[in-house]
């Protein structure tokens, strides 16, 4: 099995402080895709660029404190890509640290893990404009990348995309993050006659899950304590990865951050 791992830090160190790495090296992951690194390479600690036996990739946001991404594998990569680049004409989101690809090509087969973060638009209307315009750009760039290879990428999308997936939904149908035009996106995404034809995996494996699959809750209000959360991490994967997955899981037994971490298992090797 190849199990691979997704997790919103909200802050490296911070997560660093309540056991992330004692937990990765339990955990026995082949690669583990990071969100909200909080940090600049030049300023993580040489513990956290390679624990449980995997090398890390980093994408940093120029402002400190702020965004960033990593992935952590035991396995060589082919090439590293970091950040959007060209596929953001406007090169608005890769000074924010959202983006990190590796590929694992060798002869007959090229694939790719990618571990990205998406923008929230919970805190300003202009915040929520730039979602939408991050949306128009990585939804054309995912569809090229499922014209050449194979791929899962895994991170925090800030979307629920069904109704099941948070609890209060009706109290949120105006809300960042489930507010129909990002629900729309979701589905095009999803749609197996659509361009990009991608599979969400743990839906793959649990169709009608609701109050399991949640992956964040908010600090407000006991949310956590009364399971009040919402499922907006995912691996979506090409639907030749996502027919490999066998058993997904969400990790609570401790929390390192907001969100819980999700690993799904898949019957592929690199």
């Amino acid at each position: 099995m190849f199990r691979l791992v997704s997790l919103n830090l909200n802050g490296i160190r911070s997560a660093a402080t309540k056991g992330l790495v004692p937990w990765a090296e339990s955990m026995s992951a082949d690669c583990m895709g990071v969100q909200e690194l909080k940090v600049h390479v030049d300023d993580m600690p040489e513990p956290l660029k390679a624990f449980a036996g995997m090398q890390g990739h980093f994408h940093h946001a120029e402002k400190k404190g702020y965004s960033g991404v990593g992935l952590y594998t035991r396995h060589e990569p082919s090439d590293v890509i970091i950040g959007l680049g060209g596929n953001d004409p406007s090169g608005e989101f890769d000074p924010e640290g959202r983006y990190v690809e590796l590929r694992f090509d060798k002869p007959g087969r090229k694939l790719s893990l990618i571990s990205c973060y998406f923008p929230s638009g919970s805190s300003s209307e202009e915040r929520q404009e730039a979602k939408y315009r991050f949306l128009d750009i990585v939804e054309p760039h995912l569809a090229r990348l499922r014209g050449e290879r194979e791929f899962i990428l895994i991170g925090d999308v800030n979307i629920a995309h069904q109704e099941a997936d948070l609890k209060n939904w009706k109290g949120n149908l105006k809300n960042s993050g489930f507010l129909p035009e990002e629900r729309a996106w979701m589905t095009r995404l999803l749609d197996p006659a659509g361009n990009t034809r991608l599979i969400d995996v743990y839906r793959h494996l649990h169709p009608g899950t609701t109050d399991e699959c949640y992956t964040w809750w908010s600090n407000r209000g006991q949310a956590r304590a009364k399971n009040v959360g919402w499922r907006i991490d995912y691996h979506l994967a090409t639907p030749a990865l996502a027919e490999t997955a066998r058993q997904a899981a969400v990790y609570k037994a401790q929390w390192f951050s907001d969100h819980a971490p999700l690993t799904i298992d898949y019957d592929f090797t690199l």
